[in-house]
């Protein structure tokens, strides 16, 4: 199972979790994924060695995709 999580004041908060079986849980990944973006966060999923690949789009075989919002500073 993947799971959508949310960066936020409690550590992290499970927004979504689907199984690339279960078209029904992919479509309700892919709609709150959308959702968080559209709020402002951006997405992450890691690219092994300390790396990490900015998302535009749920990647439904990652088994996790992390989301935050942008650091601010200046």
């Amino acid at each position: 199972m993947s799971r959508l999580i949310r960066m936020d004041r409690t550590g992290h908060s499970t927004v979504a979790e689907w199984s690339v079986d279960d078209p029904a849980t992919v479509a309700a990944a892919v709609a709150a994924f959308r959702a968080e973006l559209d709020q402002g966060y951006y997405a992450v999923v890691s690219g092994g060695d300390g790396r990490a690949e900015h998302v535009r789009a749920l990647p439904v075989d990652a088994p996790l995709v992390i989301l935050r919002r942008p650091i601010a500073g200046g």
